[in-house]
């Protein structure tokens, strides 16, 4: 029995965790929970899962939970890092945004394993995760949809020679109205997988992809990344081979696909609804003309340093100020390429060096 803690258990890819143990718990049990503000949610899962180790970043709500579930109850920055730490076998870091990344880096220094949904902790820190990885132990198992193919594909291969991601398109691929009036409710409506807000409109902008590519960068140590447009996403992402063979891993678009087997480590029976084959699958060229976000991450991953994390905290700023509605759709990627352009590359020392450059890029983005 592997004891699971959830850290962002109120989530998108929280919620489709616990439904994942719901559904196997001859093999999960729940450990320790932790949100950031919904304490009516994060008390009925502790209910649920008799779980007595509970963190909530709103301190406001602690005694309230603490009475309602006789747990333990964390607060503010102590509710990651203390889930983080407990008293599990596995680590499932949800939560969205920087403030992931001090989860990661706890349960690592923990040896830890850590199922990773938190593109943060890779895209701005994936140099110091490495370092902790080899200096502390612990294991990363990707939870994203993409990642967890190319995980899949690569298992028993010791080489490869390009991985090649797919991405959806998100709703505008090939769209013919004019960008810089799309709204936020269309931005948030992606096509095939049900997301929150934020992830959404990087799909939209094609900058999720941009982060995903950083993140294969570091997961699997090679820069040799290409991605596809694949509007159907059964196929999830593909491997390239020395000698020619690619490999890709399909299935119906559903997370708790991906979030079972990064807990498990293997294919593990479940109820699904199967691909129906034979289906017509298109592979399509990107268009980075009216969505340049990969290219970015690349220069990013080229210029090394701390210009990941710009990227990152650029793209978070302004993604924040669209959905505020303060800013255009299209000058949220315009605006990540202009801070990115007048800002000086710098190398990151530690930890800190990541969260100070986040910090003051995310307040001084560049709109003009």
């Amino acid at each position: 029995m592997k004891k699971i803690a959830v850290i962002g258990c109120t989530g998108s890819i929280g919620v489709q965790t616990l439904d994942v143990v719901r559904t196997h718990r001859d093999e999960f049990t729940i450990s320790a929970l932790s949100c950031g503000h919904d304490a009516d949610a994060l008390i009925k899962y502790a209910k649920e899962f008799d779980c007595r180790t509970l963190g909530i970043y709103d301190a406001t709500r602690r005694i309230e939970v603490a009475a309602a579930t006789g747990g333990n109850v964390f607060c503010g920055d102590d509710a990651l890092t203390e889930i983080a730490r407990s008293d599990a076998d596995i680590v499932v870091v949800a939560v969205v945004g920087m403030i992931g990344l001090s989860a990661v880096l706890e349960a690592l220094k923990c040896k830890k394993t850590v199922a990773l949904a938190n593109k943060e902790s890779l895209v701005a820190g994936g140099a110091i995760v490495n370092e902790y990885l080899k200096k502390y132990g612990g294991e990363i198992r990707p939870v994203d949809s993409e990642h967890s193919a190319v995980w899949q594909c690569l298992r028993g291969e010791t080489e490869f020679k390009r991985i090649i991601l797919t991405a959806s398109g998100g709703p505008f691929f090939g769209y013919n109205g004019d960008l810089s009036r799309v709204t936020v409710a269309q931005a948030v409506a992606h096509p095939n997988w049900k997301m929150g807000r934020k992830i959404s409109v990087d799909s939209a902008t094609m900058m999720n992809k941009g982060l995903e590519i950083i993140e294969a960068r570091w997961l699997f140590d090679t820069e040799n990344i290409d991605y596809v447009i694949h509007p159907e996403s059964v196929v999830h992402s593909m491997v390239e081979f020395a000698d020619g063979s690619i490999k890709a891993q399909a299935g119906s678009p559903d997370m708790r696909l991906p979030i079972l087997y990064a807990m498990a480590d293997a294919h593990v029976e479940r109820e699904y609804k199967p691909l129906s084959i034979p289906m017509s699958l298109r592979f399509l060229p990107p268009d980075e003309q009216r969505f340049p976000a990969p290219r970015l991450a690349k220069d990013a991953i080229k210029a090394g340093g701390n210009s990941a994390v710009m990227l990152n905290a650029a793209n978070e700023a302004a993604v924040r100020l669209f959905l505020e509605g303060k800013i255009k759709f299209t000058e949220i990627v315009d605006t990540v390429a202009r801070t990115m352009d007048r800002e000086q590359v710098e190398r990151l020392s530690d930890a800190s060096s990541v969260f100070d450059t986040h910090n003051r890029i995310y307040n001084k983005i560049y709109f003009n």
